[in-house]
């Protein structure tokens, strides 16, 4: 993101920074680097002058003069035309736990199988919904027969599932045909299509920062740059008392500010805070995207994880010029490989055109199955919303018990927790885990440029008993670094490992 950071809003992430428990302009430059890490402030953004900031703080210019100066000898502030200095990451070593060398290591990395005996809180992930998955492929495999007198090529997908995926946002307020639905091999397949149709290389694409890892590398294969917009801490409440949301003014400024091609986000059980967007700022997001030009693809495929049975309207409701993507991966099964994009019918054509150049369409056993789960979505899901919501408040407790220095984040749906820790040590975490027995997806996954070294998300699609070794285990890797805290300089990299 290239934009500017007013005093006002600067002030208003700060808040009470000045404690006296050290020279102003030292407190005030450690607030400012650890919203950088956070990824509160995000990267490549200019920050107020020192002029305005002095003013909005009620501090001197020398102050904040000293402040500047001391975030561009540690790194964290660029060396700009006078006192407009932009915020980026110190680089590093190979063998540092921030820096160039990590960052290539931890972007785009293969998948690996994890081994005997490692429990896996990488994936997001849940194991099938048994006879409903089976019941779907028997029922499909008695309708294939009429379907090989055809090619078996269809880019837009099978009929009967288009029908499905249609009648499914119908039901939920968002009139919908089946001309209106691509199927594709799932969610990221959704994405890369999207990417491929709507966003040509360097042009910008808006993403909420955190943010699923998957579409942050899909965005930079693309060659798409990215504008990360910070999402509101845990903690910052707003007056009336309610959780944070989304930083809707942050957003808007940055769509007016950098006008981008696309906006990538997840409003339903965000991955990996767990939040769920209000109406009121879904609304303001539509019109403000519209106003700036920007085509707004939201991901779905978690908005089936309604933990709490909250309340809210597919975005696509509040325009049709949205671009909505989902899949089964999250809610029956991620072997299934079937998403859909559902978008205006003039834009359905453009991604089956783009989808050619992919791949020629998806298999027709899969899709006949899944339009049997389609058409019966709810039926796995009271019974899996049961168990998840027992292996988050179990999962909660034993991070309050067990691990009483992290802030987890009650989420409103989904499968994992986003915990904030209480020292940057995300990474190094993600290096010992395997010693303990488990796979840790390192927080700055979910960020750009090395951010979220404070953050680790926490997914909990493991039954109790297995949560609770999980637990015991992070505690013995947080033990271990606080022992040795050199450690954390001698680390290198986490293993290369998939995330889901």
């Amino acid at each position: 993101m290239s934009g500017s950071l007013s005093p006002s809003a600067l002030s208003r992430l700060l808040g009470a920074w000045n404690l006296g428990a050290a020279p102003a302009y030292r407190e005030l430059a450690d607030v400012v680097r650890l919203l950088v890490l956070d990824g509160r402030v995000p990267l490549e953004v200019a920050l107020p002058s020192e002029r305005a900031l002095a003013a909005t703080l009620g501090v001197s210019r020398t102050t904040v003069t000293a402040a500047y100066s001391l975030l561009r000898e540690q790194g964290f502030l660029s060396s700009g035309q006078g006192s407009r200095g932009r915020t980026c990451i110190p680089q590093a070593g190979p063998r540092g736990s921030r820096g160039g060398g990590v960052r290539a290591n931890l972007s785009g990395a293969p998948g690996l199988a994890v081994p005997d005996g490692i429990l896996d809180l990488a994936y997001a992930s849940l194991p099938a919904s048994g006879e409903v998955v089976h019941r779907a492929f028997a029922s499909a495999l008695t309708e294939l027969p009429a379907m090989l007198p055809g090619f078996g090529y269809d880019a837009l997908g099978v009929h009967a599932l288009r029908e499905a995926i249609a009648g499914h946002y119908s039901a939920a307020g968002v009139p919908t045909t089946a001309r209106q639905v691509l199927v594709t091999s799932g969610a990221q397949h959704a994405l890369n299509i999207v990417l491929r149709t709507l966003a040509g290389r360097s042009d910008k694409v808006l993403v909420e920062h955190p943010s699923y890892p998957n579409a942050i590398d899909a965005i930079r294969a693309a060659g798409c740059r990215l504008v990360p917009v910070a999402m509101p801490a845990a903690h910052a409440e707003t007056r009336s008392g309610a959780r944070p949301g989304w930083d809707l003014e942050a957003i808007e400024t940055a769509l007016m500010q950098q006008r981008p091609a696309m906006a990538y986000v997840v409003p339903d059980f965000h991955n990996p805070t767990g939040r769920l967007m209000p109406d009121s700022q879904r609304r303001r997001l539509v019109r403000a995207a519209a106003s700036a030009g920007t085509v707004l693809v939201v991901d779905e495929t978690l908005r089936e994880l309604n933990l709490d049975g909250a309340v809210s309207t597919p975005l696509a409701a509040f325009s049709p010029a949205v671009v909505s993507i989902g899949s089964l991966s999250k809610s029956h099964w991620a072997g299934l490989r079937t998403g859909w994009i559902r978008a205006e019918e003039s834009l359905i054509q453009r991604f089956a055109a783009a989808r050619t150049t992919m791949d020629l369409g998806g298999p027709v056993v899969e899709q006949l199955a899944a339009a049997h789960l389609v058409n019966a979505l709810a039926e796995p899901l009271p019974a899996r919303l049961a168990s998840l919501r027992e292996n988050r408040d179990a999962l909660l407790d034993l991070i309050a018990e067990r691990l009483p220095g992290w802030e987890a984040e009650r989420p409103d749906g989904g499968l994992s927790v986003w915990c904030r820790l209480p020292a940057p040590i995300s990474t190094a975490l993600a290096v010992v885990a395997p010693d303990f027995g488990i796979r840790l997806a390192a927080g700055p996954r979910f960020g750009t440029g090395g951010a979220f070294e404070h953050h680790l998300r926490v997914p909990f699609t493991l039954p109790p008993e297995q949560l609770e070794t999980a637990v015991a285990a992070l505690r013995s890797a947080q033990d271990r670094l606080e022992a040795s805290p050199q450690l954390r300089r001698d680390l290198g990299t986490p293993p290369a490992a998939a995330i889901a």
